[in-house]
C-alpha cells in the first residue's frame, strides 16, 4: 500500500492540514479496501501549535518519513524566518535528508518554500500561493515559479497554490496513481469538483494604482470612461496635446506600461467587475468593456486568466448561473 507521510510543522494551517487524509483516505479500491495509508508526523514526535487557537497531537516523529512513498508539507506560519531569506532549521533540513531517493514530495500552498530552502527545488518549475509567487521567486532564484497555476507536476517533486488548490493537487495525484475512476469517486464522496478550470489568475486582484497628480492622470481619467469606445493612441495623444513619441515615452515613465498595454489592463478590469456584478450577455459586457465582440473577450479571457468568461461568472457571481 502507498505510504503517504504529512509532516505537521509548528504554525501549520490545519484546513491545508487536513487535505491529504482526507482526499487520500476516501481513495478505495473495488474491494473497498484503502489505497493509501496516511499517517501525520511532526518532527518530535509532539503536538504542534497549529495556526488557529489549538495545538494537534500526533503520533510519529520524523522518522516517519523514511518510510514514507509520498511526503507532503502543508503550509506552516512559523517559518517566517524562510520568508525573510533564513536557512531551514537543522531538524526540519535533517529530517528532509532522510527521505529516500525517489520518494515523491508534494508541498501545499507555501510549504513550498521548505522545498526550496532545502535545494529540492532547483531548476524545477513551482507554484505557491499567488500572495506569495514574486517573494518565492525573488529568495529561491534557481526556482521556475508559475503564479498562475492551480499546482505543477514535475514527476516527483509536486507544489500547489494555496488552500483549496491542495485539493486540486491531491485529486490529481489520485488520478494520476489510480485513474480517473477512483479521483472522480473521491471527488463526489468530499463535495468537490474532480477537476477546476483555470488556474490562480482568475483570483489575483488587481489594485488600480493611485494616479500621481498631473501628468497623464487626466488623460487616463478621461480614457476610463470611454472604455467601450475604438480609443487609438493617437486619441489619447491628442488628448494630452504631446505627439505620440513623447505621450508615450511619458506614459511609461508615469504607469511602467505602454499606453496599448494599460488599456488592455482597464478593459480587462471593468469586463471582470461586469460579470461580477451584473447579469449582462456577454456580447454585451464584451462591448461595453471595449472588446468589440464577445468572441475576442473570450479569447482574452482565456490568454490572461485561463477561463472564458461565462466560467469566471459562475466563479464570482453563482446567483447569475
Amino acid at each position: 500500500m502507498h505510504r503517504v507521510a504529512v509532516l505537521a510543522l509548528d504554525g501549520v494551517v490545519p484546513f491545508e492540514l487536513g487535505i491529504p487524509a482526507r482526499i487520500f483516505g476516501a481513495a478505495l479500491a473495488p474491494s473497498g479496501e484503502p489505497l493509501y495509508d496516511i499517517a501525520t508526523c511532526s518532527l518530535d514526535g509532539r503536538p504542534v501549535r497549529a495556526h488557529a487557537d489549538f495545538s494537534i497531537t500526533v503520533e510519529h516523529d520524523a522518522s516517519l518519513l523514511a518510510s514514507a512513498d509520498t511526503v507532503v508539507i502543508p503550509p506552516s506560519h512559523a517559518l517566517d524566518t524562510l520568508r525573510n531569506g533564513g536557512a531551514l532549521p537543522d531538524d526540519l533540513r535533517a529530517a528532509l535528508a532522510s527521505v529516500r531517493p525517489g520518494t515523491r514530495l508534494v508541498a501545499i500552498c507555501t510549504g513550498a518554500f521548505v522545498l526550496a530552502a532545502a535545494g529540492l527545488l532547483d531548476r524545477r518549475p513551482a507554484t505557491t500561493h499567488w500572495g506569495e509567487a514574486d517573494l518565492l521567486r525573488r529568495l529561491f532564484t534557481g526556482v521556475r515559479v508559475d503564479p498562475d497555476v492551480l499546482y505543477v507536476d514535475d514527476g516527483d517533486v509536486l507544489t500547489s497554490a494555496g488552500v483549496t488548490a491542495g485539493i486540486d493537487l491531491c485529486l490529481h495525484l489520485v488520478r494520476r496513481d489510480h485513474g480517473s475512476g477512483v479521483a472522480g469517486q473521491v471527488a463526489r464522496l468530499c463535495v468537490t469538483p474532480p477537476w477546476r478550470d483555470g488556474g490562480q489568475a482568475q483570483y489575483i486582484p488587481r489594485p488600480v494604482p493611485e494616479d500621481r497628480p498631473g501628468g497623464l492622470a487626466a488623460t487616463r481619467a478621461w480614457a476610463l470612461e470611454r472604455l467601450g469606445d475604438p480609443l487609438t493612441l493617437a486619441d489619447l495623444a491628442a488628448h494630452a496635446g504631446l505627439s505620440v513619441r513623447t505621450f508615450t515615452r511619458n506614459f511609461r515613465a508615469e504607469t511602467g506600461v505602454s499606453p496599448g498595454q494599460w488599456l488592455a489592463g482597464q478593459r480587462l478590469d471593468l469586463a471582470r467587475r461586469l460579470l461580477e456584478a451584473t447579469d449582462l450577455p456577454v456580447d454585451t459586457v464584451a462591448r461595453r468593456a471595449g472588446f468589440g465582440t464577445g468572441t475576442a473577450l473570450r479569447q482574452r479571457f482565456r490568454a490572461s486568466l485561463g477561463v472564458p468568461p461565462q466560467a469566471y461568472r459562475r466563479t464570482f457571481r453563482p446567483t447569475a448561473a
